[in-house]
Formats: structure tokens, sequence, C-alpha cells
């Protein structure tokens, strides 16, 4: 049942924005929304960071005991549609040039502990040097946000999908970017006459695979290649040979490690940042890579299809850290891109380490890979309690007054971390809606006699 907003704050910005989010995500809950709602506001109320559940229960947002807290989280389920339309149709933040920027990565929930817990997968995880990285059990989420513009640790999710052992992660990441610009189109984030939605993403995406899946959807594919590929050149127009025979398809090859394969580029600029000293951006116009008839294209019939787009080289004078730049290679499925849309290009692609605070913020702050849960859907369900909280903060944060420590420096409002929203944001929940009813006194069960035996064993998946 929709309950009404609390007096005095009527639906408007930004008040209204937050009450009507926190009402719309407790109908998107089921039997135990109560609980769970609760939960929710008590992993934005603890001090510290989440340890446990179980300390959780204790504090006054949290006003039913543990046992019905641990209930609702193992059997209670959410209704994930409807909570990504409401996550869609919330204020999202926008590229200086007004255009939606989106980012895609997988995030890892690790349970090296739980080797028979079902759906696990081995999960790859990054060392400090070099043949450091580890395969661990664990259940990887791609994840999608928006991203704002400037240095910022603050992104907006939109949507997450917990990867299964037989599932495909390209097919899966096309399923779920065509999907979620869907639901952006239908709640007016975006119009026929805005720029095209930008979508920047890292290696181990195909990103010509995503070109060509979503290629008739209004989105821009930003993706980065590793150091050892090539690209070729445009042919241009198709002729014969003297000699006959099939026309040429693809031009000159351009290795990323030979600079000289390398062509005059098309565009060049050069900008001055803050953190990285001068950047130089040199572009390369209707570059394709060479597609083979394998993998993903090994049932696709007729010619491979050739996905003409900008090539660009950027380098960097230093890094953070007194660490050797090294060139990132990104290409673009647009063409014909002036200076200033390179720049936009490879600037977007950079905050999409943005999306790396996020991730660190939910599993060292909120809690989010704390729990030990053996059921996928209960992981699920997790996960989705998170994202509503880490969407509230963002909502509260030109709400909340900066609540700082001695040693902490003063931020100005609209440059409040996520950690300091959170700290303020007990004071808000007074003034925004709280549809969660007051708990009925109950007393507790009997349990299980002492001395006997759990008859019940909790399900174990082999191995």
């Amino acid at each position: 049942m929709r309950r009404s907003l609390p007096g005095g704050h009527p639906t408007v910005e930004p008040w209204g924005v937050l009450s009507r989010f926190r009402v719309e995500f407790y109908d998107c809950l089921y039997t135990r929304a109560d609980a769970l709602f609760e939960l929710t506001d008590a992993v934005l109320r603890a001090d510290g960071p989440v340890r446990s559940l179980v300390e959780l229960t204790p504090t006054a947002e949290h006003r039913r005991g543990h046992g019905a807290m641990y209930d609702a989280v193992n059997h209670d389920r959410l209704e994930p549609r409807r909570l990504r339309r409401l996550l869609a149709s919330t204020p999202l933040p926008r590229a200086a040039d007004g255009r939606i920027v989106l980012a895609v990565d997988v995030s890892n929930w690790l349970r090296p502990d739980a080797l028979t817990s079902p759906e696990l997968l081995f999960c790859h995880v990054y060392g400090q040097g070099r043949s450091a990285d580890q395969c661990i059990p664990g259940r990887p989420y791609s994840v999608v946000a928006a991203l704002e513009t400037g240095r910022t640790s603050w992104t907006a999710v939109l949507d997450a999908i917990r990867l299964g052992p037989s599932d495909d992660a390209t097919a899966v990441t096309a399923v779920q970017l065509r999907e979620v610009v869907t639901r952006l189109v239908h709640a007016g984030q975006w119009r026929p006459c805005d720029a095209d939605i930008l979508v920047v993403m890292d290696t181990g995406y195909d990103v010509t695979r995503l070109a060509h899946v979503l290629a008739d959807l209004p989105v821009e594919l930003v993706g980065r290649f590793r150091s050892d590929q090539v690209m070729l050149r445009d042919a241009g127009p198709r002729r014969s040979t003297p000699r006959g025979g099939q026309p040429r398809k693809h031009g000159g090859v351009l290795t990323f490690s030979k600079p000289e394969s390398w062509h005059t580029p098309d565009q060049a600029t050069t900008c001055d940042t803050t953190r990285y000293g001068t950047a130089e951006a040199l572009a390369r116009d209707r570059m394709h890579p060479r597609l083979q008839a394998r993998g993903p294209w090994l049932d696709h019939c007729g010619d491979l299809p050739l996905f003409h787009g900008t090539l660009i080289r950027l380098k960097v004078e230093y890094l953070p850290g007194d660490r050797v730049p090294e060139p990132v290679w990104l290409w673009s499925s647009r063409t014909g891109m002036t200076g200033q849309d390179i720049d936009i290009r490879w600037q977007a692609f950079l905050r999409r380490f943005d999306l790396e605070y996020t991730f660190r913020l939910c599993k060292q702050t909120l809690g989010w890979t704390v729990p030990k849960v053996r059921d996928p859907h209960t992981a699920d369900l997790w996960t989705w309690l998170i994202i509503a909280a880490h969407t509230q903060l963002r909502l509260a944060r030109t709400l909340t007054e900066d609540l700082r420590r001695p040693w902490e420096r003063p931020a100005q409002p609209r440059r409040l971390t996520p950690a300091r929203v959170r700290r303020g944001f007990r004071h808000l929940r007074a003034k925004t809606a709280r549809p969660a009813s007051v708990p009925r006194p109950s007393k507790p069960g009997p349990g299980r006699p002492p001395g006997s035996k759990n008859r019940r064993p909790a399900p174990r998946s082999r191995a």
C-alpha cells in the first residue's frame, strides 16, 4: 500500500525526491518489507563500517529483533523490475555537454570459504605485483552506473546482474545495457533531440561485438584495447585490381606496439590537467578491427561486418604516485569527430574509474560483501538493498550538513563524500517518509530443545 509523504515537505526538489524514492522502494519489497526497510536504514545509520548484520539490529532505526532480520534476509524477496524503473526515474548526473555517460564494470563478491555454495564462479583478482593474480571462488556482478563530470566519488548505480556459470559476459552485458537504455528512454531521461548516450568500458569487453548488437539504440560505445593489438585502416571505395579478383576490404595495418606502422593522425589535441599534467590525444578516423569467424562470430551468416570507428591514443605526462605512464588506446564507435569530441571521449573514459570508489564504499563501508550468505538469491536481495542505500545517500547529497571530524578539512555542500553524507543521514531520516509500520509485540518461540540434533540441515551444493 502506498503511504503518504510527511507533512511540511511537499513533493518538490530535493526533499520530495528522497521521500518519493523511500516510499517507492518500500513498495518494491514483499511480505517482510518493514524488516528489510528498517535494515536498510540501519545500514545508513551505523556509526562506522558495517561489520555484521546482527550488529545493525540494536540501532534505533531497526525496531525489530535479530530473528526478524535473519528471517527477512533469508526468505524475503524483492521486485527488481520495479526497483530498476525507480532507479532510472531518479535525477541522474550528466556530462559537461549534457549527455548521459554510463559505465559498465564487474565487481566480485568473493567467497573463498564457501566452495559448496551453488552458482559460484572463479573470479579473477589482481595482485600487487606480476604473477600475483589469483582466481578465487565468488559471485561476479555486472554493474551499470551513470557518471558525473569532474573529480568525484559519486556515481548513480542503475542496474546489477549476477553472472551465472553458463552466462556469456558479452551477451549479458548487451542485454543489460539494452534494458537500461530502454528504461532511461521511457523515464524521459533521454529524448530524440539529445546527444547519444555514451557507454564507457575497460578491457575485457568485446566493444565491437557490443556495437553490433546495440546498433539500433541511441548509444555510442567507447572501449579500451590492450596495447598488444592491431587495427586496420579503411580501404576506401571498393574497386577491383587490374588483375581482377575480389576488392580489398581492409587498408593498412596499425600495430599498437610498432610506432613505424602509425600513419598521420586526423585529429590531435593537447590539454592541461591537474592530476595527470599535459594530456595528448591522437585520433585516427575510420579504424576497424579484423574479425574472424570464431567465438561470438562463429555462427554469423555471410561476410563479417566492418565496424568503423575512431582510434584514440591518450598519453599523459605523469601519474599519481610517481608511476610511469603508459599510453591508453581507446576506440569509439563514432566517426568524423572533431578535436572537442575527442577530448570529451577520453575524459569520460577517465571518469569510469569513479565506479571503483562506489565499489569500495559498498564493500568496505556499507557492508555489501559482509554477510556470508549461502543462497545466491539472498545475495541478490542484499545487493539490491545496498544499491537502494547508496541511492538514498546520493539523493541526500544536498540536504546533509558537513559533520566533519576535527582533523578533516571543510568541504562545500555539493562536494561532500558519500561517507560524510552517511554521517549526517541520521538527522534527515526524521524529515523524510518512513513507510515502515510499528512492530507488533510478540514472544520468541521455544526453539530447538537443548541437546537435540538438527534434523533440518542446510542444503549443500556439490562443488
